[in-house]
């Protein structure tokens, strides 16, 4: 492996994670101020990426991260006790000192999820393609309604697999149809998620 990448191997707070033992907290309400900001879709070879315009942030723990893109994986990267999803999708958030945050929103099979359907109707067949958005989404479009969340201190999924970053999985899991999972898993020919890794000795709070 790559030296830069070694992090990957021999890091202790890496993710995803199967969401166990999990610790009660008087956790704080998300600060959410999205506006419709998605506006290009991007197939980078392992996923397909949401390009998001700046002004978008979401404030925790009396840090704020702006919002720069959404992505997603099939099955599910987290899981929570034991329970894989079909489908993930991850907001990445960064603030100004370059630290990150990552809400995760997990999908489970039922009926089609018509953000979903925009996005895959818009998605690029081929490695290093991107189509515009006709129309600007929000972000909000891919949130639950009902937004408690579980928090724990992780990294990012693909190298170099950097840790610090924060992350958000929401406890309400959103619709999508089992013919939109085919769709992707279709276009990414193979699963694109990572395996959970060790928790540790981290805290997984709820």
């Amino acid at each position: 492996m790559n030296s830069d990448y070694a992090t990957c191997n021999n890091g202790v707070n890496q993710s995803p994670i199967d969401l166990t033992e999990l610790i009660e907290a008087e956790l704080p309400p998300l600060g959410l101020a999205y506006k419709p900001g998605a506006n290009e879709v991007v197939n980078n070879g392992h996923t397909i990426q949401v390009t998001y315009q700046s002004g978008s942030n979401l404030s925790v723990s009396e840090q704020v991260f702006e919002l720069k893109q959404f992505h997603f994986h099939t099955p599910s990267e987290n899981q929570i006790n034991g329970t894989s999803f079909p489908l993930e999708v991850h907001l990445v958030h960064a603030d100004r000192d370059g630290n990150l945050a990552v809400i995760a929103v997990l999908f489970k099979e039922g009926e089609e999820n018509p953000t979903i359907k925009t996005i895959w109707d818009t998605m690029p067949d081929k490695t290093g393609e991107k189509n515009r958005l006709e129309a600007i989404i929000s972000a909000d479009n891919i949130l639950p309604s009902h937004q408690d969340y579980y928090r724990y201190n992780g990294s990012l999924t693909t190298p170099p697999c950097e840790e610090g970053v924060t992350w958000l999985v929401m406890k309400q899991p959103l619709s999508v149809s089992k013919n939109q999972i085919e769709q992707f898993k279709s276009l990414m020919q193979h699963p694109n998620n990572r395996p959970v890794q060790p928790v540790n000795a981290r805290p997984v709070l709820k």
